[in-house]
């Protein structure tokens, strides 16, 4: 077995990469394709979940734009707090509170 030094250990990864032949390279652009993607989906998940919807400042607030909902029709509303930007929001979706 060898040292476990941290100076040998990146010597033995040095000389790993050496011997790829250039496929590090590959390794690395295929991760940094990985968390690009997960920005991405990460930023679609707070524009559907957060940036497209009316923000309340408080869940009073929140409600009151509920039973304006239900004044005009609409019914079946609920209110949440946001995960992305702590304020509330309303949705339709049948979870359990």
């Amino acid at each position: 077995m060898g040292s476990r030094k941290p100076s040998a250990n990146a010597k033995r990864v040095q000389q790993f990469k050496s011997q790829l032949g250039g496929l590090d390279d590959l390794f690395a652009s295929e991760q940094l394709r990985g968390e690009r993607i997960s920005a991405e989906k990460e930023a679609a998940q707070r524009e559907k979940a957060c940036e497209s919807k009316n923000r309340y400042p408080s869940q009073w607030e929140a409600r009151e734009a509920i039973a304006a909902c239900e004044a005009h029709g609409t019914k079946g509303l609920k209110t949440y707090r946001c995960p992305y930007c702590n304020g509330w929001h309303l949705t339709s979706h049948p979870w359990d509170e």
